[in-house]
């Protein structure tokens, strides 16, 4: 569901955390992600995906609070190919779980390549301060962290010994 924000624009309102269980593994249905960056500044991040057979170009612009303006376009999967090949850094590579709880859906991000080893949870809100349910298999939150962004990630990639706290 597209959310906007005024005027008009679509935004995105998400919420981020580290997962420190396995109980988000049942039933949760899967699409293998691989995406890159073809521009990252501190007002916008251009980004190119190829989510299993769709592919997508997302402009993000400056994040105010948990609050992004995104806006994202269909592409032929030949032409994100092509633009995969032009990123300049690592590809973010992961599977995306998407996981039913409590009235909400999450998205747990299992990453591979460069980032091995790190799963995070999102999930995405119609405002900032809606109340939701944390399950039992979420750690701590990470949404105001930026070493968790994924286009941070392609550039300085997870390590685990970082600790909670930038």
């Amino acid at each position: 569901m597209m959310k906007h924000g005024s005027p008009g624009v679509p935004i995105e309102i998400e919420r981020k955390f580290l997962v420190t269980g396995e109980g988000w593994r049942e039933g949760a249905r899967s699409v293998s992600i691989r995406q890159g960056y073809l521009a990252r500044s501190d007002q916008v991040v251009v980004r190119v995906r190829v989510a299993d057979q769709r592919a997508t170009l997302t402009i993000k612009g400056k994040s105010s609070g948990l609050t992004t303006p995104e806006f994202e376009y269909p592409i032929p999967l030949d032409h994100a190919e092509s633009l995969l090949a032009l990123c300049d850094h690592a590809i973010v590579e992961k599977v995306r779980y998407l996981v039913p709880h409590r009235g909400h859906e999450w998205e747990v991000d299992v990453f591979s390549g460069e980032n091995a080893g790190l799963i995070l949870a999102e999930i995405e809100l119609d405002c900032e301060d809606e109340a939701f349910s944390l399950p039992a298999w979420v750690g701590a939150e990470v949404s105001h962290d930026p070493r968790y962004k994924n286009a941070r990630l392609c550039l300085e990639p997870y390590r685990a010994d970082w600790d909670q706290a930038e």
